[in-house]
């Protein structure tokens, strides 16, 4: 299937890359998106990490479907492997009951809808971001129904969504803690406040900051039980994480090979310029490192089909994976001068979607930061 993949978003999706039809952000129109997916259904590579009895591929086949999609920007999007509904399916998969598979994951699989996840709250709120115990926006029971009522902020995709994932905290007796709560979209209740310009664009919707407002949502629409709703964010969180590695190291991998091939076809100083050795060596490092990110992708991706969350690994791998694209991507743009900074290319873009990521799903430093916790945990253990 990952070949299969590749071939279609070479072929198939790449042109797609000089479209104009995008939004007031740069990202994909609803149009460019639902046409794209329409070629994807026709070639049989839409949502081609689950199988046709529902199942989910394992870890390692995933990356390397994912990594393939990633190819181009727009290859996620067109294939349905994208953030954040490729996370949200493996989500639903795992935790939804039957009732809710039933009711919304369905028309995810199907390309037919897209998704949203309501976490991360507005700082000047003070809210939840990397710190999920910050969360404001609340829940209450009332009869068969519970209320919710909060801020959300960069969620993505969450304009055109038709399914979301809302992340709420409860203070009921008995029922402390997180819920997650899955809702249809959109809903008057929530109010789309503003779409910011982004330093990335290759989200439909983009991120939008999002104000409920008593929005009651059933009883039965809560995804597992009231209170556990941070040990199945933990479920995904692994999992998606690590995906976002997989689709942007196909995207670097794109970007490799467009600044190798503009570096041996453009000339300077009397010769290639992949023969002047500050070139060369910058694309030979961009190799090792496409390497290394590769390894540490699969190496979490098998830690995660034993069955273990993987929290250390996917740390490790998040940090380690987006330092290195960040590397190669910025040694691309370098590559190829004047040339490199416009549009003519998906170079540019790869390199600012590739430092959103570095924040996105975890900065650097709190990965870090809970690496050393555990290194610490560790050494007491020991002591």
């Amino acid at each position: 299937m990952g070949d299969k993949v590749e071939r279609f978003v070479r072929e198939k999706i790449a042109p797609y890359e000089s479209d104009k039809r995008r939004d007031h952000h740069g990202g994909p129109t609803e149009e460019l998106l639902h046409e794209m997916r329409g070629l994807a259904r026709e070639a049989g590579v839409m949502t081609p990490h689950i199988m046709e009895d529902g199942s989910h591929l394992s870890q390692v086949d995933t990356a390397y479907v994912l990594i393939r999609s990633g190819l181009s920007p727009l290859g996620p999007l067109a294939c349905n492997t994208m953030a954040p509904d490729e996370g949200n399916m493996y989500l639903l998969g795992h935790v939804g009951s039957d009732f809710l598979k039933e009711r919304f994951l369905g028309q995810l699989v199907s390309g037919d809808a897209r998704s949203a996840f309501f976490m991360t709250e507005p700082a000047d709120w003070g809210g939840a971001g990397s710190d999920p115990s910050m969360m404001k926006t609340i829940c209450r029971r009332d009869g068969n129904h519970w209320v919710v009522n909060g801020r959300k902020t960069f969620i993505t995709g969450a304009q055109g969504a038709r399914v979301g994932i809302i992340m709420a905290r409860s203070e009921e007796e008995g029922a402390e803690g997180a819920c997650m709560f899955l809702v249809d979209l959109p809903d008057p209740a929530i109010r789309i406040d503003e779409v910011p310009n982004t330093i990335d664009n290759s989200m439909p919707g983009g991120h939008a900051t999002i104000t409920i407002d008593n929005l009651r949502v059933p009883a039965d629409q809560m995804l597992g039980e009231a209170g556990e709703g941070f040990k199945y964010a933990q479920v995904r969180l692994s999992p998606a994480r690590l995906s976002h590695c997989m689709r942007w190291l196909g995207a670097c991998i794109r970007a490799q090979e467009i600044a190798v091939d503009y570096a041996c076809r453009r000339e300077a100083f009397r010769k290639q310029l992949i023969d002047h050795e500050g070139v060369g060596f910058m694309l030979a490092q961009n190799w090792i490192d496409l390497k290394q990110a590769e390894l540490m992708v699969y190496w979490c991706a098998s830690v995660l089909d034993t069955g273990d969350l993987g929290t250390t690994e996917s740390s490790m791998t998040k940090v380690a994976v987006a330092d290195l694209l960040m590397r190669i991507a910025d040694n691309c743009v370098q590559v190829m001068g004047g040339t490199g900074v416009t549009d003519r290319t998906i170079v540019e873009q790869v390199f600012r979607e590739i430092r959103a990521f570095r924040i996105y799903d975890g900065p650097t430093e709190v990965h870090k930061w809970s690496l050393a916790k555990k290194l610490k945990k560790a050494w007491k253990a020991e002591q």
